[in-house]
């Protein structure tokens, strides 16, 4: 049985299918919106539209940015020698968050995981390749620290290794099993300074 409306009800399904919003806090946000004022609504819709349709990856790193380059990857002041690879784009905002590290960054948009039919093909390892043939002196890898991020960090030291470049992961603080975007920056600047060469 049906508690709303039709225009309720499907506000509700969608909101729910973003992740991490379950139907109460779907419900929660469909009556929330339905209560803002008409010119708010508009805002947050326009918003959601204008993302979507300029929203892409950055010439560089591959983040999420609306322009060609990442504020980072133009900035003058960033060290471009010295590489952090990360899974996504919350996990470089987390370490931007801790205001320590200069480096750049690669996003992979992923990580291999065989259980799960994604291999090395299916994130941007090929990007990062060509960004190494550029001059580069480091690169940290700071995937999460479960199974896949585990598997990518040995590829991705495997093959970044024999062209002579310092390759280094990231330190423990990083509980096994926990996302970056989670964790605290004080405990993410920990594990950046005690990272250890592969």
């Amino acid at each position: 049985m049906d508690y709303y409306s039709n225009q309720i009800s499907k506000l509700i399904e969608e909101l729910s299918r973003l992740p991490g919003i379950g139907t109460k806090t779907a419900q929660r946000l469909a009556f929330h919106i339905i209560n803002l004022p008409e010119d708010r609504v508009a805002g947050l819709s326009n918003s959601i539209m204008e993302a979507k349709r300029n929203v892409r990856y950055c010439k560089h790193c591959l983040t999420l940015t609306d322009d060609e380059l990442c504020p980072i990857c133009s900035s003058p002041r960033r060290n471009k020698r010295q590489i952090m690879v990360v899974e996504n784009p919350r996990d470089l905002a987390a370490y931007e968050k801790t205001g320590k590290y200069e480096g750049v960054y690669h996003v992979l948009h992923g990580a291999i995981s065989p259980m799960l039919g994604i291999g090395p093909g299916d994130i941007k390892l090929k990007e990062l390749m060509t960004r190494l043939q550029q001059e580069v002196d480091e690169v940290i890898i700071a995937t999460n620290s479960s199974l896949e991020g585990e598997a990518t960090a040995m590829y991705l030291s495997k093959l970044i290794k024999p062209a002579g470049i310092k390759v280094s992961r990231i330190a423990s603080g990083i509980p096994v099993g926990g996302d970056l975007e989670y964790i605290d920056e004080v405990t993410l600047l920990r594990a950046l300074e005690g990272r250890v060469e592969l």
